[in-house]
């Protein structure tokens, strides 16, 4: 049987391709279909979360919103000491299009860690974030990553996936690699990137950047060392959330468009 279930697998993303590619070629609209989750005015409906902070306090009014956008900037900071911060949208999701367009700007901040470097991301089937500890980095999720290039001609592609406490399938195959690259092109200096994550429960999920799928994935599921359901069980909804890691970076829409 499971030989079975491995040669229906390349069918089956071919055909949740297809079915998906009508809805992604439309996705910079804004029909009825489509809910902006992000007002363009204030931060209503979302609530920030940051290690070391209880669930709430904006520390050091890291997210605000200006000319339209949602920023995450360090105007405040002197240094970074760890405080990661998500900002959480108010209601859980299972199966939907998340779209999302964002740009980097201006330099981390110092002492923010090499690898936060134009880092950033969409944490999609987040716990709740009430049951995040105060001093708990990330939420146990899936990590859609959003890289910026260094402007060197160095390679760094963006819509990678990572899994904080979590476990998914590369096609037939069960990975507990943290982070994976996709395959979009790199993206360098202040441009803006759109990006959309296509999210059927815990079966399939496609990252889609400017209109290219650059990385697939199913069976999501729950890592080992979490506070929540045991290794093993399936993740099929969760919340959303958008990251600020230690470097400036904007947000000027967040969309979702829920799916049958």
């Amino acid at each position: 049987m499971k030989y079975a279930v491995f040669l229906l697998l390349p069918l089956l993303l071919l055909s949740c391709q297809a079915q998906t590619g009508g809805e992604t070629e439309a996705v910079s609209g804004k029909d009825d279909n489509w809910v902006e989750l992000f007002n363009g005015e204030n931060l209503d409906g979302w609530t920030p979360k940051f290690a070391g902070s209880p669930l709430g306090l904006n520390y050091k009014n890291t997210f605000s919103v200006k000319d339209g956008m949602i920023q995450a900037s360090y105007d405040e900071y002197e240094t970074f000491n760890g405080e990661f911060g998500h900002l959480f949208y108010e209601k859980p999701f299972s199966n939907y299009i998340l779209h999302v367009e964002y740009r980097f700007v201006g330099d981390q901040v110092t002492d923010g860690p090499g690898w936060a470097f134009r880092n950033s991301g969409a944490m999609l089937h987040c716990q709740d974030p009430e049951t995040m500890e105060v001093d708990q980095d990330f939420p146990i999720c899936i990590e859609a990553q959003f890289l910026g290039g260094p402007n060197d001609g160095t390679t760094r592609p963006t819509g990678n996936l990572c899994t904080p406490t979590t476990n998914v399938y590369l096609a037939d195959t069960l990975t507990t690699t943290h982070c994976i690259e996709s395959t979009s092109p790199t993206f360098d200096g202040d441009q803006w990137v759109n990006i959309d994550m296509i999210v059927y429960g815990d079966s399939l999920v496609h990252h889609v950047v400017e209109g290219d799928t650059v990385i697939t994935y199913t069976n999501l599921q729950y890592g080992e060392g979490g506070t929540l359901p045991n290794e093993g069980d399936p993740i099929s909804s969760g919340y959303i959330s958008l990251q600020a890691e230690s470097h400036p970076v904007h947000f000027r829409r967040v969309a979702i468009k829920e799916l049958k």
